[in-house]
């Protein structure tokens, strides 16, 4: 009994009917038919009732339908597991991040990642939450590091959030210095340091600036993350970052702010009408893994 002849017995079982079922299984069909003949023979009963072209299973027929049914799905879940395993070896993930968590969290995650599945392909492409999302809706990426609020009104998305990041002021080293902790008043008539148009961090300094009733003052803007921080190290102006982006700049003096203080959420988002693959997978669980032992949430 072949593994074949098993795949054409189903495909006659479910159409009733031979010509259709060899188009299914792409075979011609005096192949399917030869090959149904010898799996009777081999079983030594017919199959298949042939009375007056109308096809129907016979008691051997019935017989074997769940058995074979049975056999055709452990044989495709051996394959995809097997191909999953293969994944971890070789194969690529498409992760989108907005650039300051390419800038501060993801350089620690990527590297536990790539210790343990080092033949994996890491393709990263930053971008703000808006551009990740619709890529992550059109199947450009498998998964994407975003911020809250979703930006998006598809319901095959979906977004867990990871953990509750503080924002802080940072200026020059050689500035004078700052008070203990900043409110957000303070930051009127202060010359900032903005990120361009669409930057997650611009939407949330603006909004938390006229929320407080005022509009920011621009030394500069238009810049991505590491082009901000450069312009703060040069004594352009104060910038508001994430924290963990500004632990890695010790060129730099960080204010927080005082309580409640400014916080953004950061999410995962994926499609929940498709499963990632398996590398996908295990970068997701990798990246959760660090945030339950690094991050407070």
């Amino acid at each position: 009994m072949q593994l074949q002849q098993l795949v054409y017995f189903l495909a006659v079982a479910e159409t009733r009917h031979f010509t259709r079922a060899a188009e299914r299984v792409h075979v011609a069909q005096p192949s399917l038919s030869q090959q149904i003949k010898a799996l009777e023979h081999e079983l030594g009963a017919e199959l298949f009732s042939r009375a007056r072209g109308n096809i129907a299973l016979t008691d051997a027929g019935q017989a074997l339908l769940p058995i074979a049914t049975r056999i055709i799905a452990d044989t495709e879940t051996a394959t995809q597991e097997v191909q999953e395993l293969v994944q971890l070896r070789r194969g690529r993930v498409r992760l989108g991040a907005t650039p300051s968590l390419c800038t501060g969290l993801l350089p620690d995650i990527l590297r536990d990642y790539h210790r343990q599945y080092p033949g994996i392909q890491l393709i990263i492409e930053e971008g703000g939450s808006r551009d990740l999302v619709r890529e992550l809706a059109t199947g450009s990426l498998d998964l994407a590091l975003i911020v809250l609020p979703l930006q998006s009104h598809d319901p095959a998305l979906d977004a867990t959030p990871l953990l509750h990041e503080d924002l802080v002021a940072v200026t020059a080293a050689t500035t004078p210095a700052m008070p203990a902790h900043l409110h957000v008043e303070d930051l009127r008539d202060r010359p900032l340091v903005m990120f361009r148009r669409g930057y997650d961090l611009r939407e949330l300094t603006t909004s938390a600036c006229r929320a407080a009733g005022f509009e920011p003052t621009f030394a500069v803007e238009g810049g991505e993350m590491d082009a901000v921080l450069g312009f703060v190290e040069a004594g352009l102006g104060l910038a508001v970052v994430p924290s963990m982006v500004a632990e890695r700049r010790p060129t730099l003096r960080t204010t927080p702010f005082a309580p409640p203080g400014l916080t953004r959420t950061i999410a995962l988002a994926h499609r929940k009408d498709a499963e990632p693959p398996r590398a996908a997978r295990e970068l997701r669980r990798v990246l959760l893994d660090y945030v339950r032992t690094h991050a407070t949430t």
